[in-house]
């Protein structure tokens, strides 16, 4: 019997030391890539460190001054109001009410034509920033750009005189796709035979959509909002289109993190904004977290 206790004994540490030898090469990744640059972020945001100068050899600890310029800051206030403006236009308007939109639509039509739909979305989405941005410059360019061409308005530079519209434009057409899909999917959950009974009784469009589409899918309308507003406040492709100009007017937080950080030298006031938009994301994480409790309950 004792004999038999002790071989379950080692059989079970042998387990947890086979268990530990795949778990720490994962763990090793995590703190490498995720851990560490957050811990050396947050270093870096109480220092007064520099990429050039003295301060780049010796950074000296400021403390919380970083947080308090930036709240005094008024470029970063106007990024601030710029990237709430770019969140709610882009992801919580555009692509939300455009992706339903589409998935709502295309349920009715043909199978084929379904199809090309959801690929053309979908070619705007896995197309890399880089070349989507390029050609948005050309459709948006001065003199021959295609969208003077189309409005016979030549000379006029839409980048420069709408920088925030084109940029919510830009990012609404780029990201639409995934609201499509997380859309279609919970479309195809909801019962047809409610709907049915719905027309039967003579429920319009708008009345089925409040009483029998939307009490199925608001779980997903709750998550697409949260991972769209998650994605959109923390984008950076605006840069490519504008880097943040004419003057500020299309200067989002990451755009002005990488101009005060890497253009401007400051990496310690960079880094004390990176984590004041860390802490912003958990708000708005911790706001989805309670609204989905309330629904569940």
């Amino acid at each position: 019997m004792a004999a038999r206790s002790a071989d379950v004994t080692d059989a079970a540490g042998l387990g947890r030391v086979r268990a530990t030898a795949f778990v720490v090469p994962a763990l090793l990744l995590v703190g490498a890539f995720l851990v560490f640059p957050a811990l050396w972020t947050l270093y870096l945001g109480v220092t007064d460190y520099r990429l050039t100068g003295l301060a780049a050899a010796n950074p000296q600890f400021v403390g919380l001054q970083n947080y308090v310029t930036a709240i005094g800051d008024s470029q970063f206030r106007n990024a601030l109001w710029l990237t709430i403006l770019f969140v709610l236009g882009s992801a919580i308007i555009g692509q939300s009410f455009m992706g339903f939109g589409i998935a709502w639509t295309v349920r009715s039509v043909p199978r084929l034509v379904r199809g090309v739909i959801e690929t053309l979305v979908l070619l705007a989405w896995i197309l890399p920033s880089s070349v989507v941005a390029f050609l948005w410059i050309a459709y948006l360019g001065r003199g021959d750009g295609t969208l003077n061409t189309l409005l016979q308005t030549q000379g006029t530079d839409w980048l420069l005189a709408h920088p925030m519209q084109s940029i919510i434009v830009f990012n609404t057409w780029r990201g639409t796709a995934f609201s499509m899909l997380l859309f279609s999917a919970a479309l195809n959950a909801v019962p047809p035979s409610q709907l049915e009974t719905a027309r039967l009784a003579g429920a319009s469009t708008l009345q089925q959509f409040r009483d029998v589409v939307f009490p199925h899918i608001r779980g997903h309308v709750l998550t697409n909002t949260l991972l769209i507003s998650l994605w959109t406040f923390n984008d950076f492709s605006p840069y490519l289109l504008t880097a943040g100009g004419p003057n500020h007017a299309s200067e989002t937080l990451p755009v002005y993190i990488y101009n005060s950080a890497l253009y401007g030298g400051q990496l310690g006031y960079g880094s004390a904004i990176s984590l004041i938009m860390l802490v912003i994301n958990l708000v708005i994480a911790l706001f989805y977290l309670r609204l989905l409790k309330e629904r569940r309950t």
